[in-house]
């Protein structure tokens, strides 16, 4: 077993069963458990270690309620949840591109060790891929009054665990092969949508190079929202919506309030915006340290710097249906009342139908909110980024049959075990719509190849957006500029592009948790 030595200590790990030459380290602390003296605080540095630290196993998961196939769960008590994972490829003399992933789950669930990201395959193929974990939930996105010693308590605390990560990263990797200087920082959903925030904030300036936002979703917390959410939480934890009130709460029932929380806006159709997606938590824009939501920022030129590669796919919300996470809207009425609780213009709904004219509401709602918390928010921070004189290279995710022929959906996460390159991975198959075929494979191997090119070199394989005036209105990127992911060689641009056009009327609201 190789033997690493970071600032902190010395650690190691253990070669892929599956492929001995890339060696995996699990649970590698970054910070300090973010609980006690620390809670709702700044992430503190890792306490360094005498002798060699085995990293055989995942690190414990952040506070949650969530249990998701074949990862771990958190348990109360478990404190040591700021830790990272390396895979690392043998057999390199040149330091290699760095890939850091930052997992989704609507900034209240998920965790570094879902096996779908695996990093063997994209290590295999050149890079250093680190996964983290960070703070989810209120512990990392609830906004806390100081305390009576005047010390402020953060906003956007789980934004703040990824700065560290990525500067650990910086001062770190080297000593696992990584080139510091060629970090590309990549993230889906909730993950994407960080991505996107450390773009724009001044705390991770020059700590990647590159960046790859997968289905960012449109949802930042104003700092109102936050203190609403918060009084929220509060009550329904029977705490006091004050540093000492919320301290007093320990982490689990702070999850078990949130989940309260949001169970009432599911449950009640009257309660606005939040009933159909209640997703309570986000990054809060416009504190000290995000001074603006991504897509302004990007459109007024923050991270011009950093190359971007987006990708979203062609039906998003259907997964969120599948699951029975989002609300049901089967009614005239109830899609009215959905499009008025948005303030989308009859307009919109007008456009949809027309190019959806067999679909029922439902299937229209889904199209329809799908683009409004993704796709279209996602191709916006792609041409906004390319106008405002950034790199930017767009996709999209169309597979609607699978490469046994069947017919599935192309819904959200549906392209992740793709772009990591871990499609026999039995637990990601719900994902995908069944077990993979040979064309699902094949085009694993391009997702995951497209990732290595740009993590190398800033080129996926395609042309950027074209670069333009700042001041003008969106408009969709030619065809051969928007790579098209699909098992079938003729999936076609213009089907996904029309969908565009109605946001161009209508204009895109940007939502708050």
């Amino acid at each position: 077993m190789s033997v690493f030595t970071t600032r902190a200590g010395a650690v190691t790990g253990r070669p892929v069963p599956r492929d001995p030459a890339v060696t995996v380290l699990r649970g590698i602390p970054y910070a300090a458990p973010p609980f006690g003296a620390n809670r709702f605080r700044s992430p503190r540095p890792a306490a360094p270690w005498d002798g060699v630290r085995d990293c055989a196993v995942h690190g414990p998961v952040a506070p949650q309620s969530a249990e998701l196939p074949g990862s771990p769960v958190w348990s109360p008590g478990d404190e040591d949840i700021l830790s990272l994972n390396i895979w690392t490829p043998g057999g390199h003399g040149d330091a290699l591109p760095v890939l850091v992933w930052i997992h989704g789950g609507a900034y209240l669930f998920g965790s570094s060790a879902q096996p779908d990201f695996d990093g063997t395959a994209l290590a295999r193929l050149g890079l250093v891929v680190v996964t983290l974990n960070y703070r989810l939930g209120f512990e990392g996105f609830g906004h806390v009054p100081p305390g009576a010693d005047g010390e402020p308590c953060p906003d956007n605390r789980g934004l703040l665990d990824q700065i560290a990560a990525l500067r650990w990263v910086r001062e770190d990797i080297a000593a696992f092969g990584g080139d510091p200087g060629r970090v590309t920082v990549a993230g889906q959903s909730s993950g994407a949508t960080s991505v996107a925030c450390l773009m724009a904030m001044e705390g991770a300036r020059g700590l990647f190079r590159r960046a790859v936002v997968h289905s960012a979703v449109n949802a930042c917390a104003t700092p109102e929202s936050a203190a609403r959410t918060t009084a929220e939480v509060a009550v329904a934890a029977g705490v006091p919506a004050t540093y000492d009130g919320l301290v007093s709460a320990s982490p689990k029932m702070l999850v078990d309030a949130s989940d309260q929380v949001a169970e009432r806006y599911r449950s009640d159709p009257g309660s606005g915006p939040r009933h159909y997606d209640p997703a309570i938590y986000g990054p809060v824009a416009g504190v000290a340290g995000l001074p603006l939501d991504p897509l302004t920022a990007l459109a007024a030129g923050a991270g011009r710097a950093v190359d971007l590669l987006v990708c979203h796919t062609s039906e998003e919300y259907w997964l969120l249906d599948a699951v029975g996470s989002c609300a049901k809207v089967t009614t005239e009425e109830r899609i009215a009342a959905f499009a008025s609780d948005h303030r989308l213009p009859e307009s919109l709904l007008h456009a949809y139908r027309a190019l959806m004219p067999e679909a029922s509401v439902n299937e229209l709602y889904l199209a329809v909110y799908g683009d409004m918390l993704f796709g279209e928010y996602s191709s916006r921070l792609a041409e906004y980024h390319a106008r405002a004189g950034g790199r930017a290279h767009l996709s999209r995710f169309v597979r609607q049959r699978d490469g046994r022929g069947e017919q599935v959906r192309a819904w959200h996460c549906a392209d992740i075990p793709f772009a990591f390159g871990n499609v026999d991975e039995e637990s990601v198959h719900f994902l995908m719509g069944g077990p993979p075929g040979a064309a699902d494979r094949a085009l694993a191997g391009r997702m995951t190849q497209a990732w290595a090119d740009f993590a190398a070199t800033g080129d996926p394989g395609w042309p950027r957006l074209a670069s333009g005036d700042p001041g003008a209105p969106p408009r969709p990127a030619a065809g051969d500029a928007v790579r098209i992911w699909d098992t079938r060689p003729e999936g076609t641009h213009g089907r996904w592009d029309a969908f565009r056009s109605p946001w161009r009327d209508a204009g895109l609201p940007l939502l708050a948790p």
